[in-house]
């Protein structure tokens, strides 16, 4: 369970998982297995431990039926915000008995003392299980449900089943986290003025425009991630990372990927990588600068630490000024719940789907990263929507995660197989373009960074993925949040802070004791980054592109636009 799993090393569910759920779907991977046989196993070898949880439990509800009992909500659980939760007998006792049998649960898990793989596996399952059944899910326990059917004459009930069968005829089947029309890629998200430069079959490539008389001379090249729009780093005015950078005097430019059909089925890990590469010999040419700053972000850091091996490997490392990667994890070897719950037939089965289809479907993807996360991303909009009758408020980073995109049948293979094998940590394990990959070999500067409750890619695992290169200096900063609110955190929020040090401890708990804790974003801290290895300001360019290479489209492009 969650207080127990916390303890672990770190909870997320890199690629090999996601990808793996997505094309199988998350519904069956739930379904009971061995590790369920293997729980229950060892509970029957502790029948004293088991009696002793089950009749503290029998007294509890006895004390709860009576009204005796004193138990409440843990802090900063707002299932339980509504005050008929204390004040309503039947809502109060419900509340209580729910939360006294989660406690037990948790207590059964355990003592079971399961193995790490069947621990993170069943763990997993029994959280999902547990948030489930809270009372705060029921339409008849819930006040907040009777108080919007006596605010709305009964139209809260019509409006709720409506948006639930609305939901539920189609993929994601999850409850709307947004509506589909609260925003507007290019009016009111993706803003920051630019030129796609050059376009290929495979992706677009953005210039920003200068929004200062003079810019550093060598130029930040981003790398989305390949399973989703590349918006996230543009994603609302005041709130993007692409218009922080152009305003810092950074000469930025962006990829945006192309959302592939079945008719690009083999665009494989080689593909991408040579797209890198040619994206790079453009910026090149438009600046006339020999250096880039190489930034990725998740599964585009991936790509960009290969594209920047490859290149070192071929003799093209001062190609590079320094490499950034977001939130990305390279090293697998320890990463929880995504390593218990993959294996190589598994593996097979779902390569062997993707290639039928010819691609993996995002809305698959958007509905496994929701149930990695249920009671923020599932059972929060289940009370809003369903049962209060409510449409979810605006908010841009969901609806950018709703806005899907799909991964190539080639790609979503080699994906799938690097994460079983946990490639990048083996030198030579895994190629691209023809070259071994040993990231030991990477000596070019590189500043990571991370999110400290990041589901998705740990921030151990991010702090481990590091300590595979080869740098001499090695920045790692751990932002506030989690995957995106990591990298979405512009200055002048209260509550953001960070760490950021050399990351020179092997053991990530001792990094982080050390590392001192600084209030505000990183941004600025990023931007002085990329301005030491900047070389000389020197004057804005007047206009987007070169001969030949005259701007396409205004930012953020066509790709970006399409379904």
């Amino acid at each position: 369970m969650t207080s127990t799993i916390e303890g672990a090393d770190e909870l997320g569910a890199p690629l090999d998982l996601i990808l793996t759920s997505s094309a199988i779907g998350i519904g069956k991977r739930l379904l009971p297995n061995t590790s369920w046989t293997r729980l229950a196993i060892n509970l029957a070898r502790k029948p004293q431990a088991v009696a002793g949880r089950v009749s503290v439990l029998a007294l509890e509800l006895s004390d709860i039926a009576h009204g005796r009992s004193e138990r409440a909500p843990g802090r900063g659980d707002r299932r339980f915000d509504d005050p008929a939760w204390q004040g309503n007998p039947l809502f109060k006792r419900s509340m209580q008995a729910y939360l006294a049998a989660h406690d037990t649960v948790k207590g059964l898990f355990a003592d079971a003392d399961l193995d790490w793989r069947d621990a993170e596996w069943m763990g997993f399952l029994l959280d999902n299980l547990m948030e489930g059944l809270s009372p705060s899910n029921n339409p008849v326990l819930n006040p907040l449900a009777w108080k919007a059917l006596v605010d709305t004459g009964g139209l809260s009930a019509v409006r709720g089943l409506r948006h639930f069968l609305d939901d539920m005829s189609e993929a994601p089947r999850v409850p709307s986290m947004v509506a589909p029309d609260a925003f507007t890629v290019g009016e009111t998200l993706a803003t920051t003025p630019g030129f796609v430069v050059l376009r290929t079959e495979m992706f677009e490539l953005i210039q920003y425009t200068p929004q200062t008389e003079q810019v550093h001379q060598v130029p930040l090249l981003m790398v989305p991630p390949v399973i989703n729009k590349f918006y996230i780093m543009d994603i609302a005015p005041g709130r993007s990372m692409i218009e922080y950078f152009v305003r810092s005097g950074q000469q930025v430019f962006a990829l945006s990927w192309r959302n592939p059909t079945a008719a690009q089925k083999d665009w494989d890990l080689d593909a991408y990588g040579q797209a890198v590469i040619d994206a790079l010999g453009t910026v090149e040419r438009i600046t006339g600068s020999d250096r880039t700053h190489l930034q990725g972000s998740c599964s585009g850091g991936i790509l960009a630490a290969m594209t920047a091996t490859h290149l070192t490997a071929v003799g093209e490392a001062d190609r590079l000024a320094g490499l950034s990667l977001m939130v990305t994890v390279l090293d697998q070897a320890r990463a929880g719940f995504a390593i218990a719950a993959i294996d190589e037939d598994i593996a097979k089965i779902v390569i062997a789907l993707s290639a039928r289809k010819g691609y993996l479907d995002g809305r698959s993807l958007a509905e496994v990263f929701a149930w990695l996360r249920p009671t923020d991303l599932i059972w929060r909009y289940w009370v809003n929507n369903y049962l209060q009758g409510r449409t979810p408020a605006p908010f841009d980073v969901l609806f950018w995660n709703s806005d899907t995109t799909r991964m190539p049948a080639a790609l979503h293979r080699d994906m799938v197989l690097m994460g079983v094998h946990n490639s990048l940590a083996t030198p030579g394990a895994t190629h691209l373009l023809g070259t071994p990959i040993d990231l030991s070999q990477l000596t070019i500067d590189t500043y990571v960074v991370a999110g400290i409750a990041d589901h998705i890619s740990p921030w151990q695992a991010c702090y481990r993925s590091a300590r595979l290169l080869g740098s001499k200096d090695l920045r790692f900063t751990l932002s506030t949040s989690g995957h995106i609110a990591a990298l979405v955190n512009p200055p002048g929020n209260p509550k953001a802070s960070f760490r950021t040090d050399a990351a020179d401890q092997a053991d990530p708990a001792d990094w982080i004791e050390g590392a001192a804790l600084e209030q505000g974003s990183w941004w600025p801290d990023y931007a002085a980054w990329l301005a030491a290895r900047g070389g000389p300001d020197i004057d804005a360019p007047s206009e987007a592109g070169v001969t030949r290479l005259r701007p396409l489209a205004t930012a953020p492009g066509t790709y970006v636009l399409e379904p």
